[in-house]
C-alpha cells in the first residue's frame, strides 16, 4: 500500500483593501519611499480598519475561498490549526474564534505561535495529522494582524509590516504528493532581539507598560537580519542537500516575505534564479505568518502537478525552517 502524504489540495488568502503606501509613511515617521524601498523592498502594505476587527476577520474569508474552490463545506473539515502572533484574545485560540465563523462546527482547532515561522510549523503538526490516516481534511491558516501591535512612530518596525491572511486545505494523497519532508529550529535565546515586552506573564499589562509603549513589536533589526540571511538560508540548503535535490529540481522557492536582501541570501545559497522565487513584499509588506500562503495563492495557477517547492521561513523567537512538498494538483 502507497504511504499516506498530505497534499494541499486548495488555497484560499486574504488582504484588506486599505493600502498604506510608503509616502503615506512618510507624513507618519521620518522615512522616505526610496530609504524603505532599498533597505526592505515594501512598496505597500495592507491594512486592516474597523472597529472590532481581528485576526479572524482576515482568516474567515480566506477558509471560506478554498472551500468554495474545493466544493466542500466547512461543516467537513476535521481540524483547523491557526498560526498567528495576533491572536483576537489571548484566549480562546483564534482557531476557535475561525471555525465558529466559517461554519467549521465539527472541527477541533488550536493555535500555534511561532511567529513568521508559524506557518510552517502548523503546515507539519497539520500534515502528520492527515499522514497519521485518522483525519481526511486539516485547514492550516497563516494570519497576522501586525497593525495592531506595531508602533507607527518607530520607523524601525513601521515600515515592514501589513495585515493579511492565506489558508491551505491538506488531504490524504497516495500519488507521492504533497509535504514531504521538514526541518523546523527555534533558538530561545534569541528572544532578546525580537519580542514584546509587556502583555504575558512575566510582564502583565498594566497602565505603566501601556503608557511605556510596551505592548509594541520590539526589534534589532541588525541582530534579526543577521540571524536571518544564515538560518533560512542555510537550512534551505540543508533540505535540498537531505533529499538529493538540485537547483533544477526545484521549480518553486516560497520565502518568507521579511526583507528583499534575505530573500535573495536564500535563493543565492539554493542556486536558484529570481525567476523561480516568489516575491510579494513590495504589495504586501511582511504578514508574518501570512506570507508563505499568501505567495501560494498568488501564483496558484502557475503551479503544475508534481512541482517541487520549498517553504522557508524565519522568525521571532528564534524559530525558523523549510519544507519540502510536492505540488498536487
Amino acid at each position: 500500500m502507497q504511504k499516506i502524504t498530505a497534499a494541499i489540495t486548495a488555497v484560499g488568502g486574504y488582504v484588506p483593501e486599505y493600502r498604506l503606501t510608503n509616502k503615506e509613511l512618510e507624513n507618519m515617521v521620518e522615512t522616505n519611499d526610496e530609504w524603505i524601498r532599498t533597505r526592505t523592498g515594501v512598496e505597500e502594505r495592507r491594512i486592516l480598519k474597523g472597529e472590532g476587527l481581528g485576526s479572524s476577520d482576515l482568516a474567515v474569508p480566506a477558509v471560506l475561498e478554498l472551500c468554495n474552490k474545493r466544493g466542500i463545506k466547512a461543516d467537513t473539515i476535521d481540524c483547523l490549526i491557526c498560526a498567528t502572533v495576533t491572536p483576537d484574545m489571548v484566549f480562546p485560540a483564534t482557531a476557535n474564534i475561525i471555525c465558529d465563523k466559517a461554519g467549521a462546527v465539527n472541527a477541533f482547532s488550536f493555535d500555534v505561535g511561532a511567529a513568521c515561522s508559524g506557518f510552517l510549523y502548523a503546515l507539519t503538526n497539520g500534515a502528520a495529522l492527515i499522514e497519521s490516516g485518522r483525519y481526511k481534511r486539516v485547514v492550516v491558516v497563516g494570519v497576522d494582524k501586525m497593525s495592531s501591535i506595531i508602533d507607527y512612530s518607530d520607523r524601525a518596525t513601521c515600515i515592514i509590516f501589513g495585515d493579511g491572511a492565506g489558508a491551505v486545505l491538506l488531504e490524504p494523497n497516495e500519488e507521492g504528493n504533497g509535504v514531504l519532508d521538514s526541518i523546523l529550529r527555534s533558538d530561545g535565546s534569541g528572544r532578546k532581539y525580537l519580542h514584546m515586552k509587556a502583555g504575558g506573564s512575566v510582564k502583565p499589562a498594566t497602565v505603566e507598560t501601556v503608557l511605556a509603549g510596551e505592548h509594541y513589536v520590539y526589534q534589532e533589526g541588525q541582530a534579526v537580519f543577521k540571524f536571518a540571511v544564515k538560518g533560512m538560508a542555510e537550512v534551505s540548503y540543508e533540505l535540498m542537500e537531505r533529499n538529493n535535490l538540485t537547483s533544477d529540481d526545484i521549480a518553486w522557492l516560497v520565502p518568507h516575505q521579511a526583507n528583499l536582501r534575505i530573500i535573495d541570501a536564500t535563493a543565492n545559497r539554493m542556486g536558484l534564479p529570481k525567476e523561480k522565487v516568489m516575491i510579494n513584499i513590495q504589495k504586501y509588506g511582511n504578514t508574518t505568518a501570512g506570507t508563505l500562503p499568501l505567495c501560494l495563492w498568488e501564483w496558484e495557477k502557475q503551479l503544475h502537478k508534481g512541482d517541487n517547492i520549498i517553504l522557508a521561513a524565519f522568525g521571532g523567537g528564534f524559530t525558523w525552517g523549510a519544507t519540502w512538498l510536492k505540488w498536487a494538483y
